[in-house]
């Protein structure tokens, strides 16, 4: 599957399709995905009544893996040798194949006398049949590999499709739908895609954001969560699109991505991101509601590390993944799953890295994000934006002050008090030091000039899995990023505390 959504030149045909139209529609039409064509191709098939070989015509859309299918064309056009099968395919207009001219040679039923041959040649001869029929024989074997292959490609998406349709005999959860991919982690195929967002119901509104409203909808009988975004906000929908896309993106801790689509007409336009939804909202207001006991802080703690790490690990290898740095990392964009784990979401300021190419993906604006998570070095403007490791510094930075906001509601016993608890209020960073909606200049007057960093209660030190956040924090939050722990540092340090229980948020 392409890792970009829409191409700027590749165009969706639609071609006319007999024998080879999705869901066996006779007679109809099928669009081509970006970049496809159209075909029309005549196949000479075994008629079981009357034993003769006879044309088979058969139109349609031909997918763009091979270059629009003109790879086939060219091979069923200028090969002469070949009897009994032709292809020929057209991209320069909608329904351009329906009367596109099309000859192929039948099979011949008669067998040429063969040739007088020299006997004093028969040596050489020998060898080049032997020869020729190795040739003939490994193209064979090749062939069938191919075939099998293609063949077990092409399934996939008819599959899907099949079970996307298929409303009688029941359909196949979207979970069991995404692991039907080619297994890259990149999502589902885009007709999928376009086809769940059609049969998508808009439920109620759950929350708005800076760049949309989110939506609880259902496809068939599941929930699914709807980001619609604003339209002045098209280039964030663009990018979160393609950072949910990429190759080997998929993990337990970052928000499963289901489908994107835009919808509209000239005069209204809804760009959609559907994603799995989470009951519990995000971990801002999970907080607030409820306390945490040390294995449930643990198990969110390690999920947020993990997410992180992922996120910022380059996968090495065909195929493989680029580095990812959030840069917009806190409590309102991490959701709370029922297992009690994190799960990362909203990616629209994300930049990719890739050290093949040593390029950094990213608007020329170092100042973007939330302002009370902001790291230092964003802050003063000083972060160069040309050495990527800056950037996961700079979430690691945020991540610290998402452990403060976990760990002040970690109930601890009170000292000489058996039986009594007690956990602090939940409160943003920084809270009690700056307004309810900081500037740059509040926020770098505070955490620059001043050095303030969010208070670490003495109650912390009754309980080991406090102990522990309380030291990652303080490092994470460092002044220097370079001092700074990496979010596979934290992940194996958390993971030495984990233990056996398995923790169920209800």
């Amino acid at each position: 599957m392409s890792q970009t959504l829409f191409s700027p030149t590749a165009r969706v045909l639609t071609c006319y399709c007999e024998g080879h139209c999705p869901g066996n529609v006779q007679n109809g039409t099928c669009e081509t995905r970006p970049g496809g064509s159209c075909f029309v191709s005549v196949e000479e098939v075994l008629d079981d009544e009357t034993k003769q070989w006879v044309p088979e015509w058969s139109h349609g859309c031909m997918s763009p893996e091979q270059g629009g299918g003109l790879l086939q064309c060219k091979v069923g056009t200028f090969s002469p040798q070949i009897h009994g099968k032709s292809i020929v395919c057209c991209d320069n207009e909608d329904l351009c194949n329906r009367d596109l001219p099309l000859e192929y040679s039948p099979r011949t039923t008669t067998t040429p006398e063969p040739p007088s041959v020299n006997t004093n040649s028969m040596p050489l001869f020998a060898l080049v049949i032997s020869v020729a029929l190795c040739l003939a024989g490994l193209i064979v074997v090749l062939g069938a590999i191919y075939c099998v292959y293609r063949r077990r490609e092409k399934r996939k998406p008819a599959y899907l499709m099949n079970s996307l349709y298929n409303t009688t005999n029941g359909h196949m959860p979207i979970a069991d739908l995404v692991e039907q991919t080619s297994g890259s982690g990149s999502g589902l195929p885009l007709l999928v895609q376009r086809t769940i967002a059609k049969q998508i119901q808009m439920v109620h509104s759950v929350g708005k954001g800076r760049y949309g409203e989110v939506w609880l909808a259902k496809w068939r009988d599941e929930k699914v969560a709807v980001k619609i975004f604003f339209t002045t906000e098209e280039a964030s929908w663009f990018r979160e699109t393609e950072i949910y896309q990429t190759v080997l993106m998929r993990n337990e801790n970052i928000l499963g991505f289901i489908a994107a689509d835009i919808k509209g007409t000239g005069s209204w336009t809804q760009m959609l991101l559907i994603t799995d939804y989470h009951e519990l909202g995000s971990l801002h207001d999970y907080l607030q509601k409820r306390v945490l006991n040390p294995h449930m802080l643990k198990t969110l703690a390690l999920s947020l590390a993990s997410g992180v790490a992922h996120l910022h690990t380059e996968i090495f290898g065909t195929p493989g993944k680029p580095s990812i740095a959030h840069r917009d990392i806190k409590s309102k964009n991490i959701l709370v799953k029922r297992n009690g784990q994190c799960a990362i979401a909203d990616f629209g300021l994300a930049v990719k890295y890739t050290s093949e190419s040593d390029e950094i993906q990213i608007a020329p604006n170092s100042r973007v994000g939330t302002r009370r998570y902001m790291a230092p070095e964003v802050l003063s403007e000083t972060l160069d934006l040309k050495v990527f490791e800056g950037f996961k510094m700079a979430d690691m930075y945020s991540v610290g002050l998402v452990f403060w906001e976990m760990a002040r509601r970690c109930i601890t016993t009170v000292r000489g008090a058996k039986n009594t608890t007690t956990c602090e209020d939940y409160a943003l960073p920084y809270q009690d030091v700056v307004p309810s909606d900081p500037s740059f200049e509040d926020m770098y007057a505070v955490v620059c000039v001043k050095g303030v960093r969010p208070p670490i209660p003495q109650r912390w030190q009754d309980e080991d899995i406090l102990v522990v956040l309380s030291k990652i924090m303080q490092e994470c939050w460092h002044p220097s990023p370079a001092v700074r722990l990496t979010a596979l540092r934290v992940k194996k340090t958390l993971v030495k505390l984990e233990t056996d229980c398995t923790i169920k948020i209800v």
